[in-house]
């Protein structure tokens, strides 16, 4: 039975359930029926029912992170839908750089999120993406998010979230599904050196906050217009996030203008009282999380001490009913309370929309999409299939199923594993190596792989992790292949009669600089966690099924790195004075074994720009000029909210030539070098586009950019600058000098 159902006696005759009222008049009637009881216990993940109003319990939590799962207590796989298409983890979907293709996936996973619900075996509120920046190499969470850049996962936010949420009603309120963007704020530290997710207290300056923790949030909210922000565990700068006024209420709510309701992350709200201390009593604990914002509390916290904060005087009941108006709104907006989801649009959804196999080929394209070629000496790759007519298969990450999917995953459709998928295409010779990621010490196991290799017209060696090695409340100490990994990859690389591919499956980034130096293994390819049809993808892209196009969305780092730099220093930018690197491509000074935004292909492409202003000059009355910085004569940055450059665009063009004989998709990357003033990045990224090139043809790649928001940085004290002086736009080897100037 679902809520407002025509069953249920008395149904017709609740305001709360007309369609044909305002949303907000049908939640205000609803409220004003429930008790102060009954009240509290819509507040908590495990929603309790409210039998006399024909309103049966809800559970809020689900997940969607690069599929529908069943990590969440509000889905479950039975029966008519054993399973659903798991897609690569985010962290790999990303490394495509292409938007479409991040909308087109959100899309699929909400069509089988409705296919679920109508069946009774899923909710409508998913608590994903994570779009928390990953800032250390070493995070166990980081295969989840984005990246590393600020402007690489607001656009991945902005536009999953728009796939998963938007319907094909005209009434822009109307929800597909229920999006969530988590874990506000400045939450990237699992469990590492002693230091803890639950007791951290993140140290961040306003200028960090501003410029890189914050603006996914910020777009997920007013571009993508997500129904909910979880806050996280930690606390930032002394206070934790889901207590914090100004975090929730003064920011969230009211800077950007959340349209939805704020979750905690699960059991935080007893985190704070039980770990973190933060109050004498839960009462006054309760009473600072709702009066800060929260509407849901993933747990029980709330349920159990709300009643007795509002009896003892902490709480008032009015904070109570806002946060259900926020829930309740959400609930309406997904068509919850309109009664049986089969008369409703998307009520012709069902189990054979669930692993469809367009959803299945879409999983196999993202996988393609995604995975990066490193190295490639001499064009070794693509094998040929007519030409190879053995291939070793070796490495821990051979034979695998679980591990491509990651974590947070569901049961997915099936599974194709590298060598199932490398075995399409020609005999193969399949010696593990290791017997798992560890790979601790086995005397037999590496020589055969070594023997294998030697017998071989072509060896694949397929290493990296799992979620032993990186997962949520597991960081990584070392950035080293696991174990004896890399004796295993250099023995069979050095007993190999043919081409050696190296083969990273792994979330995070790994130094096998050793690797790419080593003249015997011809080419390396990062796989992240490739989902369902990881194998088939790999395999398509190893004899040339497939040409390469994916870039890395976080740089890597040596050893050295993890060996220096505490995961527990919030501070992207480098101080020289006691010899931190800094963070990120944007700020890190130190070297990488491969940057941000690296890639290669089996094509070549050149770029020419066609297009791009030399000189922006803007207008600024002169009573304005005391909020230069520096002096009247020699102004260098001016407030973004002081000047007259609000929607004035500037283009650039700039054409991709194909010199290669492949077709190929490419990547145009534009960045910005800023003139040095308020800890301006080294660079920082502008744009992006992905393009298809035909081999010998040329595409010509349009970039409108906005001056207030592309040419601004956040200043020291989280004060919107726009810089004056020269720009220095790349586009790939091609550099443009831009000039900003104040008449």
């Amino acid at each position: 039975m679902f809520p407002c159902d025509s069953r249920i006696p008395n149904a017709a005759n609740y305001p709360f359930c007309s369609t044909a009222l305002p949303i907000k008049d049908r939640v205000n009637d609803l409220i004003g029926r429930l008790s102060l009881e009954e009240k509290i216990q819509q507040l908590v993940s495990k929603a309790v029912g409210v039998p006399r109003l024909g309103i049966p319990g809800y559970e809020w939590w689900s997940e969607a992170l690069h599929g529908v799962s069943n990590v969440g207590p509000g889905t479950q796989f039975e029966g008519s839908v054993p399973a659903a298409t798991s897609f690569p983890q985010v962290i790999l979907t990303a490394a495509s750089f292409n938007i479409s293709l991040w909308e087109a996936i959100g899309q699929a996973i909400s069509t089988e999120a409705r296919a679920m619900y109508n069946t009774g075996l899923a909710g409508l509120t998913y608590w994903s993406p994570n779009v928390n920046i990953f800032r250390d190499p070493r995070w166990g969470r980081g295969q989840e998010t984005p990246g590393e850049d600020p402007l690489l996962v607001s656009q991945y936010a902005t536009t999953y979230v728009r796939g998963l949420q938007t319907t094909d009603s005209p009434d822009p309120n109307r929800l597909k599904v229920a999006a969530c963007c988590k874990h506000y704020t400045a939450y990237d530290l699992d469990n590492w050196n002693g230091a803890d997710r639950f007791h951290f207290d993140a140290q961040v300056t306003q200028q960090d906050l501003e410029d890189t923790y914050n603006p996914p949030f910020k777009n997920c909210v007013i571009n993508g217009q997500a129904a909910s922000v979880m806050c996280s565990y930690n606390k930032v700068n002394g206070v934790p996030t889901c207590a914090d006024p100004k975090l929730l209420n003064g920011v969230i709510r009211g800077e950007w203008g959340l349209n939805g309701y704020i979750v905690s992350d699960c059991d935080s709200a007893e985190v704070m009282y039980n770990t973190q201390h933060w109050t004498s009593t839960p009462e006054r604990a309760v009473a600072d999380i709702m009066e800060s914002g929260l509407d849901v509390n993933c747990g029980n916290f709330l349920g159990d001490h709300a009643e007795a904060a509002v009896k003892v005087g902490k709480l008032k009941e009015d904070f109570i009913d806002t946060a259900l108006f926020n829930s309740f709104t959400v609930q309406m907006r997904l068509g919850l309370f309109d009664g049986n989801p089969a008369m409703q649009p998307y009520g012709n959804l069902g189990p054979q929309d669930v692993c469809s196999a367009q959803h299945q080929q879409l999983a196999l394209e993202a996988a393609r999409q995604g995975i990066v070629l490193l190295k490639n000496n001499n064009g070794a790759l693509p094998l040929s299939p007519t030409q190879i007519r053995s291939l070793a298969v070796i490495g821990p990450n051979a034979d695998v199923t679980k591990v491509m999917i990651g974590n947070y995953a569901g049961i997915p459709c099936r599974y194709t594993t590298p060598l199932e998928g490398l075995g399409k295409y020609t005999a193969t010779i399949h010696k593990p190596g290791c017997e798992n990621v560890a790979c601790q010490s086995n005397s037999m196991l590496i020589p055969e792989a070594s023997q294998a290799a030697s017998q071989a017209d072509a060896t694949v060696i397929i290493v990296g992790a799992d979620q032993t090695i990186e997962a949520e409340g597991l960081d990584r100490v070392s950035l080293l292949l696991p174990g004896q990994q890399e004796q295993l990859v250099l023995e069979t690389a050095a007993a190999a009669r043919g081409t050696v591919i190296l083969v990273v499956m792994s979330g995070g980034p790994m130094d096998i600089s050793f690797a790419r130096d080593n003249q015997k293994i011809c080419s390396i390819l990062w796989v992240g966690y490739p989902g369902q049809a990881g194998g088939d993808a790999l395999a398509d892209i190893i004899f040339g099924q497939h040409n390469p196009g994916g870039r890395l969305p976080v740089t890597w780092y040596p050893q050295d790195f993890a060996t220096k730099v505490p995961m527990t220093n919030m501070n992207m930018r480098p101080n020289p004075a006691t010899g931190y690197p800094g963070r990120t491509y944007r700020f890190y000074t130190g070297e990488s074994v491969y940057p941000f935004g690296y890639g290669l292909s089996y094509t070549t492409f050149s770029h020419s720009l066609v297009h791009a202003p030399e000189l922006i000059s803007l207008s600024l009355h002169q009573s304005l000029l005391k909020s230069c910085h520096g002096s009247n004569n020699s102004c260098t940055s001016v407030e973004v909210e002081n000047t007259k450059c609000q929607g004035l665009l500037f283009d650039l063009h700039t054409d991709v030539h194909n010199t290669g004989s492949r077709d190929g998709d490419h990547v145009v990357l534009l960045f910005a070098s800023p003139p040095a003033i308020h800890g301006t990045p080294q660079k920082r990224l502008m744009g992006f586009r992905k393009v298809h090139v035909g081999a010998g043809s040329t595409e010509r790649v349009h970039f409108s950019m906005d001056v207030c928001k592309d040419l601004s940085i956040v200043d020291e004290i989280g004060v919107k600058k726009l810089l004056l002086g020269s720009h220095l736009l790349h586009v790939g080897h091609s550099k443009h000098a831009l000039r900003v100037e104040i008449e």
